[in-house]
């Protein structure tokens, strides 16, 4: 064993200072203080150890005398343990509590300590004690208390003992593992300025105790490798008696301890790994005492409060809904015989019979006196009514119904005129596309009378569309001349006194009949009416079209229907005749409709255009009930005129050409195939291509006259001034402020939103789901999010560090918003792309409609961004702070839901929602987690990545997952590593929201130039 003590000793001879471990053979009284100083207790006299020369004085005969001091035992204390206790006078001094005390006592023998009342050194001059001065004592010395430290103590005193028996003294072993040899990591400067590092727990550290790095056990090792602290029946475990540790989780080592205790977190507060001081819980959070993370309360119950309000709303809702329904099945008049059957089969509730009103109690001034039988009803009744010879609705004053009269003193109010039909005169109109070997349109002339319904026709290609499009000024780049009530101008001007019914029933499905006309109209009608005005208008014009029994009904998609083809036909007319318009141009009305319902509409339109307003349908192969109500005709052929006339004077026409219409036959359909080229079968002999059509109708006498009757007709300039100041006034009262069509296309989508109840709880259950397993995903690190390189002088003992955790949290937070908000921020415009094109046709303002759109998803993102970042913070608890990860998970929702309507602006609607959800998962990946932000630098890409609002998420989450750390890591490495940004949380939100108002941006200028791309 001596031989190994041998080999110990020289061992240990490079090692750092082990005060623990005895350096003299033999002791008497003596222990370690609190700062490692070896006290022991020497003796002072002049045998016992110290060459103490005799000091003089000179006495009263001047004769010299020797003076010897009383033998007293006295205390050394010294830092410096590399020279002999007994060898040396340096050190702090403390004299003896007792008199007389044995010097020769046993080594612990604690029954005359020092006396810590005044601190002495040895002056080497007078070899003597005197009063210690701090400039005299080295680093190692100054420290030295004189306090016995039980601890150290202890661990001296068994060392001593295995030393006195030959055994290796393992009780002063700096390092566990066996053969290892420690490493100072901090000098005594370092301690002497900063003491323990921030974090740390220090315990058997001083200053003649620096901390030292020892080789891990190979346990401790893999711990350490697996980015773990050694742990040991629950408690931090160093790799030596002077190694450092971090304080463990659960607990924190304040700084004015020194490092030389840990105190358990108390309940409030929670403690990370190296925590110096607990991190108190926020407001309505749960903190149990020695918690490493906390767990949030008051967002869970705003939550779960949040929820139950909408969840009773919604029963409220239902309850209120089912006895309003109750309510009025009993309150309505229940039909009889085959009305009972109809209601039966259709579903409808039939209102209170208003045509069993007694009109005998009617005042006796009433100007409606009932028709002979009654025969129409609504708009219709005005077939009953003899046809005027010109459109002055004071004709009917007698005879108009209290539904038509309501409508048609609102059309007065609104058109400030008896006579509110428009007329159209055009000359030699064209349109020849860029790229197009020839025009689609040319030399058109003609005019339609207001008042008249006017039916376009022609086969396919003939320029039908393109010919109204012309008329209505929705196409550019055209030529000719077009004059409204013969005056010329840009008609583009009178958009707002032209109504426009598309061939497709585009109407919201999610409002009902009223509410999709009084939208309208709130938008459209002169700004001056006030509502009571505008609802009495729209009350009209429900029951002038018949629509008063599916007056609250929703209209329904094409897919879901709720009310049928033609009263989705009469809702889409209906949307314009809200509006008070002076004309109204219709696509194929009558396409997709049964015979029945198509010769109703017709007689509708026909009874319309009765009260003065111009109707223009475009039509195909009507039938012979409908043909025979059109007042005039307009068929073209390669884009140009056939005929242009009344149309119970087409068939006279064509029969001077030569052609025969069978006796029982169709007009329409005959006519049909004569302008598009197939008619030779009702000409015997000639040409009957349409190109000969057209040269005939050039040369013939109406022709003519057309021509003439425009070249007559050039108003006088006073004229025209005096009009076009009345139209200019009319126009500029049209159309709400753009404030007010802001609040009312809100209003109008908040509704969509509350009527589309089930897409809003399936994106809040799909946000619950992903922020629920995105939380479980990361439940195991406990909160813990990053593991950096300690700072120095520590760095050594660092464990494997973790860069990669909160950039990875970053990149799983985009993925899951990008899938929980793609394909809702989809939807938004995608779904109405057509009805946008008809109402900013219309008039209606752009920005209004877009601006209003992305308000009334605010809710919508609050709510999803609610549920994910609660229940994600829940389970997951990283140290960010709720408010500051809500803030930027909403910021991310609002980019990413912009980046859904710009996808939305470009990308046809049955793939938007896929190619937004993948276009949102790259840019989620682009947020420099993988790869990192720092080797996208070195690519010189970084600017590609910046441009992902993954990245500023990225960066926002890294800085606050990372930044509390700094007084433990060395997060300026990490940041340098992974390529982030610290402390720029405020411009990373900000740049955040840029981007998402740049997407809307780009998306509104899609909205103006690609709708035509994507529709």
């Amino acid at each position: 064993m001596a031989n190994g003590l041998e080999a110990y000793g020289s061992l240990m001879k490079e090692a750092p200072q082990d005060p623990f471990l005895p350096k003299e053979p033999a002791y008497g009284p003596s222990f370690l203080d609190t700062e490692a100083c070896l006290c022991s207790l020497r003796d002072l006299s002049p045998g016992g150890g110290f060459d103490i020369d005799d000091s003089t004085d000179e006495d009263a005969g001047g004769k010299n005398r020797r003076q010897t001091s009383s033998v007293e035992p006295a205390w050394q204390c010294i830092g410096n343990q590399t020279q002999g206790v007994y060898t040396v006078t340096t050190g702090k001094w403390f004299r003896s509590e007792g008199d007389g005390a044995r010097i020769d006592g046993p080594i612990y023998d604690s029954s005359n300590g020092p006396d810590l009342s005044h601190a002495l050194m040895w002056d080497s001059r007078s070899d003597e004690l005197v009063a210690a001065r701090a400039e005299k004592f080295t680093l190692f010395d100054k420290a030295c208390t004189g306090i016995n430290h039980t601890t150290f103590s202890t661990a001296f005193y068994r060392a001593y003992e295995e030393t006195k028996a030959d055994e290796l003294p393992v009780s002063a072993v700096p390092c566990y593992r066996p053969g290892g040899i420690p490493i100072e990591i901090q000098d005594e400067k370092s301690w002497a300025k900063s003491g323990c590092p921030e974090g740390f727990l220090c315990k058997n550290n001083t200053i003649n105790s620096l901390p030292q790095y020892c080789p891990p056990i190979t346990e401790c090792h893999i711990s350490r490798l697996s980015g773990e602290i050694c742990m040991y029946q629950g408690e931090a475990m160093p790799m030596g008696q002077f190694e450092p540790v971090v304080c463990q989780s659960g607990y924190y080592c304040p700084p004015e301890e020194r490092g030389r205790k840990k105190i358990p977190c108390p309940a409030g507060t929670y403690c990370q790994p190296g925590a110096a001081t607990p991190t108190p819980c926020t407001i309505g959070s749960y903190c149990k005492e020695k918690a490493t993370r906390q767990f949030l309360l008051i967002p869970l119950f705003v939550l779960l409060l949040l929820d139950a309000i909408l969840v009773a709303t919604l029963i409220w809702y239902a309850i209120n809904r089912r006895f309003r329904n109750a309510r009025d099945a009993h309150s309505v008049h229940r039909p009889k015989g085959l009305g009972a059957i109809s209601a039966s089969m259709t579903g409808y509730k039939e209102l209170p019979d208003e045509t069993d009103n007694d009109h005998e109690m009617m005042p006796m001034n009433a100007t409606y006196m009932p028709s002979r039988a009654e025969t129409w009803t609504g708009f219709q009744a005005m077939l009953d009514l003899p046809t005027p010879s010109r459109s002055d609705l004071g004709q009917y004053d007698v005879g108009l119904t209290p539904e038509l009269r309501a409508f048609v003193d609102s059309m007065r109010k609104a058109t400030d005129a008896t006579q509110f039909g428009l007329s159209f005169s055009y000359n030699s109109l064209s349109f020849h596309p860029k790229g197009a070997p020839r025009p689609i349109l040319q030399n058109v002339t003609g005019s339609i009378e207001h008042g008249s319904l006017t039916a376009v026709m022609g086969g396919s290609g003939a320029g039908k569309s393109t010919f109204v499009n012309v008329l209505m000024g929705k196409t550019t780049n055209t030529g000719g001349v077009v004059a409204i009530n013969n005056i010329p101008g840009k008609i583009k001007r009178y958009k707002k006194l032209i109504g426009y019914v598309p061939q497709d029933d585009i109407v919201l499905p999610e409002l009902t009949v009223y509410e999709n006309m009084l939208h309208s109209a709130r938008i459209r009608l002169p700004r001056t009416w006030a509502d009571v005005d505008i609802r009495a208008h729209v009350e009209s014009v429900v029951d002038c079209l018949e629509l008063s029994h599916v007056r609250n009904s929703l209209v329904g998609s094409v897919g879901k229907p709720v009310i049928s083809g033609g009263q989705r036909k009469r809702v889409s007319i209906g949307m314009e005749l809200a509006a008070a318009p002076m004309a109204i141009f219709l696509d194929e009305p009558t396409s997709g409709l049964d015979a029945t319902s198509a010769s109703s509409i017709m007689r509708t339109l026909k009874a319309i255009a009765r009260l003065g307003i111009s109707v223009i349908v475009i039509i195909h192969q009507p039938r012979a009930e409908i043909f025979e109500m059109l007042d005039e005709l307009i068929l073209l052929g390669n884009g140009q005129t056939i005929y242009e006339g009344r149309g119970s004077e087409v068939q006279e026409y064509f029969e001077n050409l030569g052609f025969q219409f069978p006796e029982h036959g169709n007009a329409g359909d005959v006519i049909t195939d004569i302008v598009t080229g197939n008619g030779q079968i009702y000409k015997g002999a000639g040409d009957v291509s349409k190109e000969a059509l057209i040269a005939s109708w050039a040369s013939s006498r109406q022709s003519a006259n057309i021509k003439s009757r425009h070249a007559s007709s050039i108003p006088d300039r006073a004229s025209v001034k005096k009009v076009t100041t009345i139209q200019r006034e009319l126009l500029r009262q049209r159309g709400a402020p753009r404030l007010k069509q802001l609040w009312l296309c809100l209003r109008r989508a908040v509704l969509q939103q509350w009527r589309a109840k089930s897409t809003f709880w399936f994106e809040m259950g799909l946000a619950s789901l992903s922020g629920i397993l995105l939380g479980l995903a990361q439940n195991s690190r406990k909160g813990i999010l990053f593991k950096g390189i300690y700072n120095a002088p520590l760095e050594v003992l660092s464990v494997a560090s973790d860069f990669s955790s909160a950039p990875q949290l970053a990149l799983l937070t985009a993925i899951a918003i990008g899938l929980v908000s793609g394909a809702p921020g989809v939807k938004v415009f995608s779904e109405e792309m057509l009805l946008y094109r008809r109402e900013a046709e219309a008039g209606h303002s752009r920005i209004a409609y877009f601006a209003a759109k992305n308000l009334s998803v605010v809710p919508r993102m609050v709510c999803a961004c609610l549920h994910f970042t609660t229940l994600i913070l829940l389970l997951a608890t990283p140290i960010i702070n709720w408010g500051i990860a809500f803030t930027t998970n909403l910021v991310y929702f609002y980019c990413i839901y912009g980046l859904a309507s710009m996808v939305s602006m470009v990308v046809r609607r049955e793939d938007a929602p896929l190619f937004a959800t993948m276009i949102s998962l790259i840019v989620g990946i682009l947020c420099g987690a993988a790869p990192p932000l720092s080797s996208v630098r070195d690519w010189h890409m970084e600017w590609l990545w910046r441009a992902s609002p993954g990245t500023w998420l990225a960066e926002v989450y890294f800085s606050q997952l990372v930044e509390p750390f700094r007084y433990l890591y060395n997060v300026d490495l990490a940041a340098a590593i992974t390529g982030f940004n610290l402390n720029a949380r405020w411009i990373n939100l900000v740049i955040l929201f840029a981007i998402g108002t740049i997407y809307r941006v780009l998306a509104f200028g899609g909205l103006l130039t690609c709708t035509r791309l994507r529709v």
